[in-house]
């Protein structure tokens, strides 16, 4: 694998800490890190409403209309963004090592030799304490962020790649963010990085 162009991909349950233990990553090594700035890369390169763009990313199927000589016609916004954001993370990886959390980036590189795909996860009863105290919303509150997240994120997961978020075939690694805490997990999959590279 190569360290010196290494690109790590980060999917993770929501709360578990996947985009903090990503940043905390990118800081130590140096490198690139790309979260929900990808959406803004996509609008820019559409052209198109930042809102009607994050609903296209939450949703299999978001109709958007575009004016022709023959009049409006509709098409899905969808999969414009999914393709669109192939592209940019492809660009991302092409340009320099980096840290790309979540858009299926695992599936989207999956044809290159430098990428090293991780999945973070906790038990749900850590995900909802770490949304409350993040949030600052009350149990049951919590709980629902954490359901409608799950849900929208494993189902666009399974729309793009035809897989679940957290198959180990598609990951090299897999752990539980809660068994070392956000920090020290940051910490361990830097000494793995570090491995890679002797």
């Amino acid at each position: 694998m190569d360290r010196e162009h290494l690109v790590i991909t980060i999917g993770c349950e929501y709360g578990a800490g996947g985009p903090q233990i990503g940043k905390m990553l990118s800081q130590k090594l140096g490198i690139e890190y790309y979260d929900r700035d990808l959406v803004d890369k996509v609008v820019e390169q559409l052209g198109v409403d930042r809102g009607l763009v994050e609903e296209a990313d939450k949703k299999k199927s978001v109709q958007y209309s575009f004016e022709t000589s023959l009049g409006p016609r509709y098409a899905n916004l969808t999969n414009r963004v999914i393709y669109t954001q192939y592209e940019v993370i492809n660009q991302m990886a092409e340009k320099s090592p980096c840290v790309i959390i979540g858009r299926s980036a695992n599936y989207i590189l999956k044809d290159r030799d430098n990428v090293l795909n991780i999945f973070i996860y906790a038990p749900k009863d850590v995900r909802v304490r770490s949304i409350m105290e993040q949030d600052h919303v009350a149990e049951d509150k919590a709980k629902e962020i954490i359901d409608y997240n799950d849900e929208m994120n494993h189902s666009r997961h399974k729309y793009i790649t035809g897989t679940y978020r957290g198959d180990r075939s598609q990951r090299n690694l897999l752990i539980d963010s809660s068994l070392l805490g956000w920090e020290k997990t940051a910490k361990y999959l830097l000494m793995l990085v570090e491995m890679l590279g002797e």
